[in-house]
């Protein structure tokens, strides 16, 4: 039973990690799209030299919410994943195939997060005028 617990940490910690690199990534001063698209935290820090309308903001919070919704989906399928891949390590000898296919299938749902996140970016620059994007490019070189 304490190697289940075990098994599970271990899991959560990967996933923890996952989310952390990708939130480094993100706020990363090299980040490829600095300033060329800009995360909500930013844009609600921003929100009053910004003059969000009230559209704006509820469309804003409803891309965020339906991402969150959506990457919860994958989140559990990537634990799934771990979770096989942990019962593999566990076997002697350890069938290379079967924790490759596992850690693809992790991959896949990592990789499906990664594009939710960035058409909500797009999704969330596409909703804001030229003037706000200038603001928040301002915003971003300092």
């Amino acid at each position: 039973m304490k190697q289940g617990h075990r098994v599970l940490g271990l899991i959560f910690t990967l996933i923890a990690c996952f989310g952390i690199a990708t939130a480094a990534v993100a706020q990363n001063k090299d980040d490829v799209f600095k300033g060329k698209l800009f995360p909500p935290n930013v844009i609600l820090e921003n929100q009053a030299e910004l003059d969000l309308s009230k559209e704006q903001f509820t469309k804003i919070r409803a891309a965020v919410v339906e991402v969150q919704s959506n990457v919860a989906e994958h989140e559990w399928d990537m634990r799934e994943a771990y979770l096989k891949i942990m019962e593999e390590l566990d076997k002697t000898p350890i069938d290379e195939d079967s924790v490759i296919e596992h850690a693809n299938a992790a991959l896949l749902a990592e990789n499906q997060v990664k594009k939710q996140q960035m058409a909500m970016l797009v999704r969330l620059k596409n909703l804001l005028t030229s003037e706000q994007i200038a603001v928040l490019e301002a915003t971003e070189n300092k």
